[in-house]
């Protein structure tokens, strides 16, 4: 989607309702500034009012992500459009989200062996020695249940009784056995627990 061309298009259907930033943003019940912020191409408008800035301006939810009026013969072909750029817009997410995660891990790990080997080596014996390996432990863990946050909300774990696709929950993904990407988790759709591996859709 071109948030540029979205921008132009949201400021030339509310001129022509004669609105200024103001007045529609009140109408929307936000502040004129995220209006300049759509309409500069800088951010798109929150999905939870996305349908109401479309009955106000008189367009239609797939105009207002094209940026443009579309007419009823082309309106197939622009949803069609329309669902390929969100599908490769949410892949290009999904592959950024999952660079982060083994960006995280990897930095944690060797934060984690610095940290032991610094406590090992160069302080001496004793109770700051044991509060250091415990410190350094307990703070490889917070980016640790993140990266976990992360690779939950990317892609799905795959059965491997039945091959459907299965999303767990936060809770569920931290409470399941696990050997690398693949966790031993129960299938919604055949019932039984298996080692379920994880599947990143392109």
């Amino acid at each position: 989607m071109n948030q540029l061309k979205i921008g132009k298009f949201i400021a030339d259907c509310r001129k022509r309702k004669n609105l200024t930033q103001m007045q529609l943003a009140e109408k929307l019940g936000i502040t004129d500034k995220a209006i300049s912020k759509w309409e500069r191409g800088i951010a798109l408008p929150d999905s939870s009012i996305m349908l109401e800035l479309c009955d106000i301006l008189g367009i239609s939810v797939n105009e207002l992500l094209s940026g443009e009026k579309i007419s009823m013969e082309n309106n197939s072909q622009k949803n069609e459009q329309l669902l390929l750029d969100m599908a490769k817009e949410l892949a290009e997410k999904n592959k950024t989200i999952w660079s982060s995660m083994f960006a995280i891990m990897i930095v944690s790990i060797t934060a984690l062996f610095t940290g032991i080997f610094i406590a090992a080596f160069l302080i001496p014996e004793g109770i700051w020695q044991l509060v250091t390996i415990l410190g350094v432990c307990i703070v490889f863990l917070i980016p640790c249940l993140y990266a976990l946050k992360l690779e939950v909300s990317v892609g799905a774990y795959k059965c491997k009784k039945c091959g459907c696709e299965i999303v767990p929950t936060y809770k569920e993904a931290m409470n399941a056995m696990h050997m690398g990407f693949t966790r031993y988790l129960k299938c919604p759709n055949c019932n039984k627990r298996t080692w379920c591996k994880k599947v990143i859709k392109k």
